[in-house]
């Protein structure tokens, strides 16, 4: 008599199914770990070959000073690397990127630890940058930050550099700054504050409320935090604090990762009035004494008003008071428009250095 075959039961099935979840969690884990490695992996040393090749080649063709001579040596080194490989990164324009990458990018350590976390497509980025601090700036701030490929072309096109506070300093402090971000993962507020802030998304236009903007901000508090760029944590809003039984209410508080430091955020309209300084003042004061935890920096203050006054706020030495001022903008300006404001604010910024050093010296 033949063997019956004997039906799975439903305790079966559900024990079965139950191995097969946990087996095909892990076999998943395993497949996409595997991929990322042999992604990152290859992309290390594609970036490497093609930082090699510019280096050799560069040897060869800018060590001789007659240009019509390294033009025809690139060309038929060009020809026979792609008889051999293929056209795909070995065209004439192709070596000519990778001679500019090794030039730009002349230590081979330095670009070998960032191919860990940026890809050739990020060098590609970086390459057209001529302000030598400004592509070091986004280098390490993408390295720092792990940016992706989208996120660093956002930064570069919003001109985040020219933003920063950073830009505005002697080249040797900011390039002392930027060491500091990429060998001891020290982060200072020049690196982190800018102006103006984008707050296009807020979707505010004519007339509106300092409520209004604090509740589009919140409301968008994910692009708000993008906006104010990576290591801000959102803690309250409207921060109640009790001083000589009076209540006082901060717009945002913020807590700052790489700073160690809680930020207050107070949102004004209008420009910068003087008397703006006292009232963060007395929030920094009480946040350091009410809300500061071991470990922990002094609280920061940043002032976001329509229109600065740099006068006033050269002559009140906010810095020093820990408070920042930046402009902030709901509707973005024409890219030379904000050229212009830029290019103003960074030469107020370097006539303040300017004689500040002249002071030093005297």
């Amino acid at each position: 008599m033949a063997n019956e075959i004997k039906p799975i039961g439903a305790t079966d099935i559900s024990a079965m199914n139950a191995v097969v979840g946990i087996l095909m969690t892990d076999l998943r884990q395993i497949i996409d770990e595997a991929r990322i490695h042999v992604a990152s992996t290859a992309n290390y040393e594609l970036t490497m070959m093609y930082w090699h090749i510019g280096e050799r080649i560069n040897r060869d063709v800018l060590g001789n000073e007659r240009a019509d001579y390294g033009k025809q040596i690139v060309a038929t080194v060009s020809r026979q690397l792609q008889n051999i490989y293929g056209h795909k990164g070995f065209d004439v324009k192709s070596l000519y990127r990778h001679m500019q990458f090794a030039t730009l990018f002349p230590d081979s350590q330095i670009v070998s630890t960032a191919s860990r976390q940026l890809s050739w497509s990020h060098f590609v980025e970086l390459l057209p940058l001529k302000d030598e601090l400004q592509r070091d700036y986004y280098f390490t701030l993408a390295s720092a930050n792990r940016w992706s490929v989208r996120q660093l072309r956002k930064e570069i096109d919003g001109m985040l550099y020219e933003r920063t506070a950073l830009s505005s300093k002697p080249e040797e402090v900011v390039k002392q700054e930027l060491a500091n971000v990429r060998d001891n993962k020290v982060v200072s507020p020049d690196v982190v504050f800018k102006s103006p802030y984008f707050l296009e998304f807020a979707g505010l236009k004519g007339l509106y409320s300092e409520k209004d903007l604090e509740d589009s901000l919140v409301a968008h508090l994910e692009q708000f935090i993008l906006e104010l760029g990576n290591g801000f944590c959102f803690v309250e809003r409207q921060k109640r604090m009790i001083i000589d039984g009076e209540d006082f209410y901060l717009d945002l508080l913020f807590y700052h990762r790489k700073l160690h430091r809680l930020i207050a955020i107070d949102l004004k309209l209008g420009r910068f009035k003087a008397q703006y300084k006292g009232q963060m003042e007395l929030y920094l004061r009480w946040l350091e004494q009410n809300e500061m935890e071991p470990g922990e920096e002094s609280p920061l203050g940043l002032l976001l008003c329509t229109e600065g006054s740099e006068e006033q706020i050269e002559l009140l030495q906010l810095d020093k008071s820990g408070i920042k001022v930046a402009q902030y903008m709901t509707e973005l300006p024409p890219r030379d428009v904000l050229v212009q404001q830029i290019q103003k604010s960074f030469e107020v910024a370097k006539a303040k250095w300017g004689n500040e050093r002249k002071e030093d010296e005297v």
